[in-house]
């Protein structure tokens, strides 16, 4: 990520200042008539987004035929849609309306002067921490990681209250952990004091070794297995989704609970600036039951959660920016070389 984007800035920061869409900013009570006339005069979009395709036709269809706008869409991984922006943007090609994705990219994004700063009416309805200072991309959806269990290998009076617990004894050779979430790590040490948090991860693996395998959706699929008892991070919605399908699997939330935010944008240089705008609106509104019913965790404080009673610490983008290599390498260190 840091070589990527230090490879690209020079080229990014080569073109011309945009004017942003005069609608952007306006907040007066005309708002949303003004925004879906323009919109729908543009007919039609380009959204670049890392969503996963199979949750494509859950929300991009409603939004056309609410509106009447045509969406293109263009997906892929995360890195690759964050290339793919600032190349474009370098070389004067600007055919991207919206984008959506993690959180640290779109802060990238922030940092590249490649995004509009957008005040909405739907900002107010929001987590704390779901929109930042700058304003130039929102948080849609959380990914919250959570502890996920095989019913039939752990009992729930068994089960730990605390991270602490897992210090017992009793979870020798019953734990994992996917490879490369240092994006929970980082954000679960620094909750609870880095010196105090670091420590308690290596006295875990020195007492009790944790397993280390690459992908979620594996972890996920070997405690059902029973192979893996219970997994220290797990996207909520996947253990969520098995046991609504009879699997023997069910999860807690540890505190501190952690997740990892994906966010929306407007491109400063959008060519239909107006439409990418009402799409930034609707994944704020409309789009967030849609999330829920994918067992996806909206960031509407208004829209019905499983952890809405919950603290939830969420992994800060400008942390995971600056400190990457850091907390790669003290993940590693700690759970992989051991």
């Amino acid at each position: 990520m840091r070589i990527l984007l230090a490879a690209l800035a020079a080229l990014a920061c080569a073109a011309s200042a945009w004017a942003q869409s005069p609608l952007a900013r306006y907040e007066g009570a005309d708002r949303q008539e003004r925004l879906v006339s323009a919109a729908k005069k543009e007919g039609t979009l380009t959204l670049y987004t890392s969503f996963a395709e199979k949750d494509i036709p859950t929300l991009v269809p409603p939004f056309e035929k609410k509106y009447g706008i045509k969406v293109k869409i263009w997906r892929s991984g995360t890195v690759n849609v964050l290339q793919r922006t600032v190349s474009e943007a370098a070389a004067k090609r600007y055919d991207v309306d919206a984008i959506h994705m993690s959180a640290p990219e779109m802060e990238a994004l922030h940092r590249e002067k490649l995004l509009q700063s957008v005040v909405s009416p739907f900002y107010r309805n929001l987590i704390a921490g779901a929109v930042p200072a700058h304003r130039e991309w929102a948080a849609t959806l959380l990914s919250v990681w959570v502890q996920a269990y095989n019913t039939r290998a752990v009992k729930k009076d068994e089960l730990p209250k605390t991270f602490n617990d897992l210090l017992d004894p009793r979870w020798k050779g019953k734990l994992g952990i996917e490879a490369e979430d240092q994006d929970w790590f980082a954000t679960v040490v620094l909750a609870m004091g880095e010196a105090q948090g670091l420590k308690f991860f290596r006295d875990l693996v020195e007492r009790n070794g944790v397993s280390v395998r690459q992908g979620h959706s594996l972890l996920n699929n070997l405690v059902i297995s029973g192979e893996i008892p219970l997994a220290l991070t797990v996207y909520n919605y996947m253990p969520e989704s098995a046991k609504q399908k009879g699997a023997p699997e069910d999860w807690i939330a540890l505190q501190p609970l952690a997740a990892r935010s994906n966010g929306v944008g407007v491109a400063l240089h959008a060519p239909h600036p107006a439409a990418a705008l009402l799409f930034h609106d609707f994944m704020l509104s409309d789009a967030q039951e849609l999330l829920v019913s994918m067992n996806y965790v909206p960031t509407s404080a208004n829209t019905a959660s499983p952890f809405k009673n919950m603290r939830i610490k969420l992994v800060d983008p400008v942390e995971m920016l600056d400190q990457r290599d850091k907390w790669t390498r003290a993940f590693q260190s700690t759970f992989v070389r051991r």
